[in-house]
C-alpha cells in the first residue's frame, strides 16, 4: 500500500447526475477524480452546482463531467488514462447508484431485463474489470424487497465475493438528520487481494464492516409522535421534543427571501383548482397525486414522477428547486443555473442520494478502511509514512 490512512484516496464516480453522491464522499475526505453521466443536461446542471459550490470553499476552476459514453462502451483504458494521467494508483475506489426505476415499487418493475435495471450488472462486472480497492453501491429497497429482483441481486453479489468482501443493508435518510423518509440499499465492497483479506471463507474479528448508526436521529420514524394532518391555512404549532431539522420547516424559503435566494423562485406554478387544492391537508402525503406536506413533519422522497413535485405545507404553490435541494441535504452553496428545465433540475435532484446519508457512509467506509491500513502496516512489521 501507498498510504497510510484515507485522506484524498482518489474515488471514479459512475452515474454520477447532480453529485450528490459525491459531495458526500468528498465530506468525508475522499477525492472525486473523475465522473461519468451520459444525461448531457444532467452534466451541464452537475457543472453549474459543483462549479459554484466548490468555488464558495476557494477551490478555483470548473469543474465538469469527465465522461458522458454509456458505461457498456467505455474502455477500461480510456477510464484509467482519463482518471489517472500520471499512472494507476495502488489504492481507488468506485461509487455509483445505477438508474433504480427498473426496480422501485412505484416503477414498472422490469428489474434487471429493464433498459435501466440491466445497468446494474454492468455496474457490477465495471467494478470486476477494474478492481478498484473498494467500491459503494446504492439503489432503491426494492432491489432487495421484490423477490424477483433480490434474486438475481444476491446472485451478483456471489460473484463479487470472489474478489470482494461484501456487505450490505438497507439505510434510511430520515435516520441521518435529513428531513425525508428514503430507504436506499448500500454495497459496500472491500478487494481481498489489496487489503489481504483470504478467500471469501475468511472471517476477520474486529474488522467487518459495520454501517453508520446515528444515535441522536435512529429510528425517527418511531421514536417522535409525529403530528397528524391539519386544515390547509391553519398554523398548526411545532410539537415537542421533535428536531426541526427532521422537519419541512426547516427547508422552506419565506416568501420575503424567495428573490435572495438561488433558486427558491423556481417552482412549478398551480394552474387553476385554487379551491380544490386548497382541501388538500396539510400533511395529506397519502394520495398518488398533489401530495401537501406538513410543516412539522419530514417528507417522502423529495419528487416523483412527472414533475410531481410535493405541495408546500401552507402556501398555494409546490416547492421550489432550493426547497427540494434542501430536503436533500444539499446547501445552500449548490447552484443550479437559472432558466434551465425545472422538470431536469427536479429530477436530477430527485435521482441523488441524501448528502448527509452518503456522508455518513463514508465516514464509516474511512474508518473502516483505516482500520484495514493499519492492520497491514503491523502485519509488514514496518510503519508507512504518511503522505502529506
Amino acid at each position: 500500500m501507498m498510504l497510510s490512512n484515507t485522506k484524498g484516496i482518489p474515488i471514479l464516480s459512475f452515474f454520477t447526475g447532480g453529485g450528490l453522491l459525491d459531495i458526500g464522499f468528498m465530506q468525508a475526505g475522499f477525492e472525486v477524480v473523475w465522473t461519468n453521466e451520459i444525461d448531457p443536461f444532467f452534466a451541464r446542471l452537475y457543472a453549474a452546482g459543483m462549479t459554484s459550490l466548490k468555488n464558495s470553499r476557494g477551490i478555483a476552476g470548473c469543474f465538469t463531467i469527465t465522461n458522458i459514453g454509456s458505461i457498456n462502451e467505455l474502455r477500461q483504458e480510456t477510464i484509467m488514462a482519463e482518471a489517472f494521467p500520471r499512472g494507476k494508483p495502488d489504492v481507488f475506489g468506485i461509487i455509483g447508484g445505477p438508474p433504480c426505476q427498473d426496480f422501485s415499487t412505484n416503477g414498472n418493475l422490469n428489474g434487471f431485463k429493464g433498459d435501466r435495471g440491466s445497468l446494474t450488472d454492468a455496474f457490477l462486472y465495471k467494478i470486476l474489470e477494474l478492481q478498484p480497492a473498494f467500491f459503494v453501491m446504492e439503489n432503491v429497497a426494492g432491489l432487495l424487497r421484490v423477490k424477483k429482483h433480490a434474486k438475481h441481486f444476491l446472485e451478483l453479489l456471489r460473484v463479487m465475493q470472489e474478489d470482494y468482501q461484501i456487505e450490505y443493508t438497507v439505510l434510511n435518510s430520515l435516520d441521518f438528520g435529513v428531513p425525508q423518509f428514503r430507504e436506499r440499499v448500500f454495497v459496500i465492497g472491500i478487494n481481498r487481494a489489496k487489503f489481504g483479506l483470504g478467500s471469501s471463507a475468511v472471517i476477520l474479528e474486529g474488522l467487518q464492516f459495520s454501517f453508520p448508526v446515528n444515535q441522536r436521529y435512529y429510528n425517527a420514524f418511531n421514536k417522535y409522535a409525529w403530528p397528524g394532518v391539519a386544515p390547509f391555512g391553519e398554523e398548526p404549532a411545532a410539537p415537542d421534543g421533535i428536531p426541526l431539522e427532521l422537519c419541512i420547516e426547516s427547508c422552506l424559503v419565506p416568501a420575503g427571501e424567495e428573490e435572495l435566494t438561488p433558486n427558491a423562485s423556481e417552482y412549478f406554478k398551480l394552474q387553476g383548482g385554487k379551491k380544490v387544492l386548497e382541501n388538500v391537508k396539510e400533511g395529506e402525503t397519502n394520495r398518488r397525486s398533489f401530495k401537501r406536506l406538513h410543516r412539522f413533519r419530514f417528507s417522502p422522497t423529495a419528487c416523483y414522477g412527472n414533475n410531481e413535485v410535493h405541495l408546500h405545507p401552507y402556501q398555494h404553490r409546490r416547492l421550489s428547486v432550493r426547497e427540494v435541494l434542501r430536503i436533500q441535504g444539499v446547501c445552500d452553496k449548490y447552484v443550479l443555473p437559472p432558466g434551465a428545465s425545472m422538470t431536469k433540475k427536479f429530477k436530477m435532484i430527485a435521482n441523488g442520494v441524501p448528502v448527509p446519508l452518503a456522508a455518513a457512509v463514508a465516514r464509516q467506509l474511512s474508518t473502516y478502511l483505516n482500520q484495514l491500513l493499519v492492520k497491514e502496516t503491523v502485519s509488514n512489521g514496518s510503519l508507512i509514512e504518511e503522505e502529506a
